[in-house]
């Protein structure tokens, strides 16, 4: 019979390293969907599930979760405090940025609705709409990019290095 393996401090599937390998892995998750979440919610769209309740994120209350989550990935790979301000700042730029995409998102969810519902549907429309959402991805994608490029370059290589290799093992 095969004796059950032991897991010892270094072994990637200890409940210690299980947990820092998922906290290094939501550096560009963490960040880039609060920063998404933040830009597409409002009204009854975007809410986040706390206790049973149906809750909205205000902006104030995602420029927290950016801090928390900039603090706890970088803390993995030993960064200052002047690195995780400037990610900090990198990302806050971003959420403002992306912020007023959510107004137009949601208008084109509200016209996807009325169109849908219509008598008679206008493909041509629906197109439309379809297009301009694709658009509208595109900017919120190019400006998640270009905040994730500016937060590897505010770490050092060794530290890009360090969570390159922590997203690696958690991603395969």
């Amino acid at each position: 019979m095969n004796e059950p393996a032991t897991a010892t401090s270094n072994s990637p599937t200890t409940p210690r390293r299980r947990w820092r390998g998922w906290r290094i892995a939501g550096i560009g998750a963490a960040i880039a969907g609060v920063l998404g979440l933040a830009a597409c919610q409002g009204g009854h769209h975007g809410h986040h599930w706390r206790h049973g309740a149906h809750v909205q994120m205000t902006p104030e209350a995602a420029a927290k979760r950016i801090d928390k989550a900039v603090n706890w990935v970088l803390d993995d790979v030993d960064a200052t405090a002047a690195q995780k301000t400037q990610v900090s700042a990198i990302a806050q730029d971003a959420l403002k940025d992306l912020l007023p995409l959510r107004a137009q998102h949601q208008a084109a969810r509200d016209q996807a609705i009325e169109l849908l519902a219509q008598e008679r549907i206008d493909r041509d429309a629906i197109e439309q709409l379809r297009a301009g959402e694709i658009k509208l991805a595109d900017q919120a994608s190019r400006r998640l990019t270009l905040a994730l490029a500016d937060i590897a370059e505010a770490i050092t290589p060794a530290q890009r290095r360090q969570l390159a290799e922590q997203f690696r093992k958690r991603w395969g």
